[in-house]
């Protein structure tokens, strides 16, 4: 079995000792285990080849991936899970003055960096950031680079994956403002797989249901950052 992931703490990273590790890392192996497939092999791309590479079997599971219409035209998705919202990963003390998505678009000399066809990509446009405000990355290093050595003046992105970042490296001079929730709600993300999967898909809908909520599954979200009412939203 071929799992896909991003460098994205607390999702998916490598530790100390180089082993790939991380929520999604971890559920998908738990998940994996309980129907009975040990031996998965992870995969590092970036986000732009991820759904790209299910179809010609370049892997078959992907990391977790916020569940959109688009989305589901090409590949078919999970069981929720996890839900959350949008962050601006700024400069410490928050230069800017920089409060979500409306504050940059009322701003037209604030850049802001993305990941292309993200959903905060998206999100930004919506609501009124313009195109010539919005530089693309390929990956979360090289957009959050871009705010330390000053080229933009934010990052969006998932305000979990933005403190996991933070949490890795502790001498860097950023920090996270939360998107309020009256500019975007806590949005939905799961495991993709090709839509011809329905098996496999199904299988590992059935063992989340299963563990999802339970206190094992708690006990091992707690480390990478995630509370009981984050964990309550996908519970049900």
């Amino acid at each position: 079995m071929k799992f896909a992931y991003l460098i994205e703490p607390p999702f998916n990273y490598r530790n100390d000792q180089g082993v790939v590790t991380g929520c999604d890392v971890e559920l998908a192996r738990t998940v994996l285990s309980m129907i009975g497939i040990e031996r998965v092999e992870f995969i590092e791309t970036e986000f732009a080849n991820l759904l790209p590479g299910l179809e010609p079997r370049r892997w078959d599971i992907t990391t977790g991936l916020f569940d959109t219409d688009e989305r589901r035209k090409i590949v078919a998705f999970s069981r929720p899970i996890w839900a959350l919202s949008d962050g601006l990963l700024i400069r410490k003390g928050n230069p800017k003055k920089l409060n979500g998505y409306a504050s940059i678009a009322a701003n037209s000399e604030c850049e802001l960096a993305a990941i292309h066809d993200q959903v905060q990509h998206q999100a930004a446009l919506a609501a009124g950031i313009s195109e010539n405000q919005i530089i693309l990355y390929p990956t979360y290093g090289e957009a959050a680079n871009a705010v330390i050595n000053g080229q933009a003046h934010a990052y969006a992105s998932v305000a979990m994956a933005h403190r996991g970042y933070l949490a890795q490296h502790h001498q860097i001079d950023l920090e996270v403002v939360s998107v309020p929730t009256t500019e975007r709600d806590a949005a939905f993300g799961a495991f993709g797989f090709r839509q011809s999967d329905h098996e496999l898909k199904n299988a590992i809908d059935s063992a989340l249901t299963q563990y999802l909520g339970s206190n094992e599954h708690r006990a091992m979200m707690q480390p990478f950052g995630f509370t009981d009412a984050d964990i309550n939203m996908i519970a049900t």
